[in-house]
């Protein structure tokens, strides 16, 4: 895997990942995504040579509504792909507002969010097109993630959310399931 195209492939040919991204497109929400654990632990799976899907803490869904930017809508959200989908542990947030809970300036887009994610391997988001075609999004690249490599985001890297990076490298413990990757 050296490509943005390879990426869209493996998860192409996931049927999985294509009933989600299929899903929540059904939702018709505005600058949707898929992100995060999503996309970065199918790459490092197929990175490691794994059979087993690594189970998902959750499968994040983001959005970027302004007009609509309350909580609560992403409850409704969520409850409305969990009756489409059960068995997904969903997770559904407006990067509208997420600014506020981070304590940033506003976010521009949902792009923009995860632009604001800790790792540069996590700042992944995928999404169907109207012809069903898969859009990675990557504000990083892609080369840490298909290098093995976690390090911070710029926002994270050398100021005072650099100790939440660390923190929470330490709580995921990823090398215990993926023992290649390089941890800065």
């Amino acid at each position: 895997m050296k490509t943005e195209e390879d990426i869209i492939q493996v998860i192409s040919d996931d049927s999985w990942m294509m009933e989600i991204l299929t899903t929540v497109k059904t939702l018709n929400l505005p600058d949707w995504w898929v992100c995060a654990g999503f996309v970065r632990t199918k790459i490092w799976d197929v990175l490691h040579g794994l059979d087993a899907k690594t189970p998902l803490q959750d499968v994040d869904v983001i959005y970027f509504d302004p007009v609509n930017a309350d909580e609560a809508d992403e409850k409704i959200l969520e409850s409305k792909l969990l009756e489409l989908m059960p068995d997904i542990p969903w997770s559904v947030k407006n990067q509208a507002r997420m600014h506020v809970i981070n304590n940033l300036p506003p976010y521009s887009s949902a792009v923009d969010g995860i632009s604001k994610f800790p790792e540069t391997v996590t700042a992944l988001g995928v999404k169907l097109d109207e012809n069903g075609h898969i859009i990675l999004a990557a504000p990083w690249g892609i080369e840490d993630v298909i290098n093995l490599l976690v390090k911070p985001t710029p926002l994270f890297s050398n100021t005072e959310l650099e100790r939440v990076y660390v923190m929470r490298v330490n709580r995921k413990n990823w090398k215990a399931t993926w023992n290649l990757l390089k941890i800065t």
